[in-house]
């Protein structure tokens, strides 16, 4: 069979985290186009060492980083999987000077009783992405591994996956930021009807570009839905700033209804986020019948640490409007994440509706 651009080179499927996968269909020139934009954009160099510890099936780590990386003659070391003392162990023996992970596995890494021991002054490229990136914990990240570079890196699999990228020289001036388009994407942020939406105002983020699906396996229903009005919809709520920067807000799905009133999960956890007992939070929204989706937090917390649900609570009224507190809050030893550590809300809201 004779292959060209346009031809089939991987059913791509899609993570799962708020509904059932789906396989995207990605053609040669797709990838292709995507891998000479991360090369650009994340600043990808053939003399620097890259750790890729993440599942290969993960589009990122195979798509953004893996890939373009080999192109350039890059060295990778691989992992089998992302274990903290391991990663650490890695970074340090072999000079590793980039490496991507998601925000549960950074994480992970900080709250390594080791962290401290290891000699991580030859990493330079600290990628993150996969899911959003709560600013104190790039706060923490710039603090302890003095001189680092961080590059948030946002998209999704459909789009191969990279949409947008910040750069290290722009988190001062916008930390919670996703960056710009990247040289082959253009993004907007629309309305119900897709019409441009002013600056600061939230709406969908829709992109174009020669890197996208052609559409979902055996999906023609779904595909068509997907391209409405000629641009991609990724089912994400953000905005842009006055200089183009574009902002998360919150997966379409993880939106709560609280009492009549939408609240993004992720502004609640960036509060919760703030307490200093706090490892790690998700925010979801459960079926309530006087607030039609109560806002509740499913907590763990750092090792040693011990807090009360009131307290917890009573922090988030300090910071944040009173009907964007949580109702409730949950600890859990763990919160359930998928092979590539993103979390899937689905299962927790299965769990807390049991």
């Amino acid at each position: 069979m004779e292959l060209d651009g346009q031809s089939l080179a991987q059913l791509l499927y899609t993570s799962g985290t708020t509904a059932a996968p789906k396989a995207a269909m990605m053609t040669h020139q797709a990838l292709l186009a995507e891998y000479m934009a991360c090369m650009v954009e994340l600043d990808i160099k053939a003399d620097e060492p890259m750790l890729a510890a993440l599942p290969l099936y993960h589009s990122a780590q195979m798509h953004v980083f893996l890939m373009p990386a080999l192109l350039l003659g890059t060295t990778v070391h691989l992992r089998e999987a992302p274990a903290p003392d391991d990663c650490l162990a890695q970074i340090e023996r072999h000079g590793i000077v980039s490496f991507f992970a998601p925000p549960t596995v950074w994480i992970g890494l900080l709250r390594h009783p080791d962290f401290d021991r290891h000699d991580l002054s030859r990493l330079k490229k600290a990628y993150y992405g996969a899911s959003i990136m709560p600013v104190p914990v790039l706060e923490e990240l710039r603090r302890r591994i003095p001189g680092v570079g961080l590059y948030n890196c946002y998209g999704q699999s459909e789009i191969a996956p990279l949409a947008t990228v910040l750069r290290p020289e722009e988190h001062d001036a916008r930390p919670a930021s996703a960056g710009r388009p990247i040289l082959t994407v253009e993004t907007r942020i629309v309305d119900a009807e897709m019409n441009d939406v002013p600056p600061g105002e939230h709406g969908e983020i829709v992109h174009r570009s020669p890197q996208l699906l052609t559409g979902y396996w055996d999906k023609p229903e779904m595909t068509e839905e997907a391209f409405l009005g000629g641009w991609f919809h990724s089912g994400d709520v953000g905005y842009l700033d006055e200089a183009g920067y574009l902002f998360i807000v919150d997966r379409i799905k993880d939106v709560i209804n609280t009492g009549g009133v939408v609240v993004a999960s992720r502004e609640v956890e960036e509060v919760l986020f703030q307490h200093p007992a706090v490892s790690e939070v998700a925010v979801i929204g459960i079926p309530d019948e006087k607030w039609i989706e109560a806002i509740t937090a499913v907590v763990v917390l750092k090792e040693g640490e011990e807090v009360s649900e009131a307290a917890l609570i009573a922090h988030a009224r300090e910071h944040m409007a009173h009907y964007k507190v949580p109702k409730q809050i949950h600890f859990s030893e763990a919160l359930p994440k998928s092979t590539a550590g993103k979390i899937l809300k689905r299962h927790l809201r299965k769990e807390l509706q049991a």
